[in-house]
């Protein structure tokens, strides 16, 4: 009779310090953790890759097409963290490997952050304390402005914008944003017909965009001069949605009266390592070290979310919340008097026009009595979760594994 994997086996890798929460959960699971304090370079990398059954990554670590090739024994990898374009979701897909984020864990803690600069940024609290550590006393309130009348604008309205958007209107300030998409507005915001549009009337401009094409550079010269002067910019979104030698020209010559970035196009690996960018030095301007979701309260929820996640789809083969392949879901079914519990297939297949009647008539040859079955598909891939009865496991696997679209299939218990 075909038995699952043991759970002892399975080996999972953690880089870039994820919150012990998450080691925590895995490992309450039985499962092998090893953890990996920052990004390792490319050929430690494909070292730690090789025997991982389960990886978890935050920012730095890159996960393209040569790295998963060598990941012989992957099963799932999980993003702690919102964003996914670390890893190449495509070439995971084509893999059967379904890769987990955490699209809402640390939405609160960025939320915050962009408040804060923008009160800080206002009364240009950085600049005066960057004098005072140098000795400097100058008691003046040239350029410092309170934010409670004043206009934000903000770039894209999803999770992180719309909490900006509640946490700025308690501070009395007005609120415009711009989506690619209609979006409801919360309390009195409104929604801009045109990104030019909120441009001509904000005096901060938060982005909260994803890394795209579209996105790239989606602010720059052109459009800071459509702001108005002593204007504001913020992005705790993605390192290349503005460009950077545009912001320092503007700043420098007043257009702007200064601006936070905590994402940035090139950033350093690990702690330690020199940052270098066209930004530093300048007056009324804050650089973090991309910590706009580094709280321990965020890191917690992440950890927490994601290793779920991971746990979910060893055990029961659920791929909610999964970024890169169809979305499924069974309950696990305990056993009912004398009926064994039965045997979960998971197959992960090429979806192409009948390939679900050759799934059905492959388990019809081999005599497996099918009690529960779901399928969802994309435009390529296809997943279909089957509970067997325990004799026909075996068969199960020999007949779905003899079907030319099979990516990938196996047996949970």
């Amino acid at each position: 009779m075909r038995t699952s994997f043991p759970k002892g086996k399975i080996k999972a890798v953690l880089f870039e310090g994820v919150h012990d929460a998450g080691a925590e959960l895995l490992e309450s699971e039985g499962f092998g953790v090893e953890r990996v304090a920052g990004s390792p370079p490319a050929d430690e990398l494909v070292a730690l890759l090789a025997d991982a059954h389960l990886v978890g990554v935050r920012s730095k670590t890159q996960l393209r097409g040569a790295q998963l090739a060598g990941a012989g024994r992957l099963l799932a990898v999980g993003c702690f963290c919102i964003g996914t374009d670390q890893v190449d979701l495509e070439v995971a897909r084509q893999s059967g490997v379904p890769v987990f984020n955490s699209p809402f864990g640390n939405t609160r803690s960025v939320a915050e952050l962009t408040i804060a600069e923008i009160v800080m940024l206002s009364r240009r609290v950085f600049e005066k304390s960057a004098m005072m550590h140098a000795g400097v006393w100058d008691k003046s309130a040239l350029g410092a402005r309170e934010v409670r009348g004043r206009t934000l604008g903000i770039i894209g309205y999803g999770h992180i914008g719309s909490q900006v958007s509640v946490l700025a209107e308690a501070l009395g300030m007005r609120v415009v944003f711009h989506d690619v998409a209609p979006k409801l507005p919360l309390g009195n915001a409104t929604q801009s017909e045109s990104l030019d549009a909120l441009l001509a009337q904000a005096d901060v401009v938060t982005v909260h965009v994803p890394a795209s094409a579209s996105t790239a550079e989606l602010l720059g010269e052109a459009e800071f001069a459509k702001l108005r002067r002593g204007a504001i910019v913020i992005n705790n979104a993605r390192g290349n949605v503005v460009d950077l030698a545009a912001a320092r020209a503007a700043i420098e010559s007043g257009h702007l009266s200064g601006g936070a970035f905590d994402v940035f196009p090139q950033e350093p690996r690990s702690r330690g390592e020199a940052f270098e960018s066209e930004l530093r030095g300048l007056a009324n301007v804050i650089l973090t070290p991309h910590i706009g979701g580094s709280t321990l309260e965020a890191q917690e929820a992440i950890a927490r979310d994601v290793a779920g996640k991971l746990v979910k789809f060893v055990n029961v083969g659920s791929t909610t919340g999964a970024v890169n392949v169809p979305q499924v879901e069974l309950p696990v079914q305990a056993s009912a008097g004398e009926i064994e519990r039965p045997h979960r297939v998971l197959h992960f297949h090429k979806n192409v026009p009948g390939v679900l009647s050759k799934i059905n008539s492959a388990l019809a040859s081999e005599g497996v009595n099918v009690r529960s079955q779901s399928l969802q598909t994309d435009s390529e891939v296809g997943y279909v979760v089957l509970d067997v009865d325990p004799s026909a496991s075996e068969a199960a696997l020999a007949g779905l594994r003899s079907i030319e679209e099979t990516i990938r299939t196996r047996v949970l218990w």
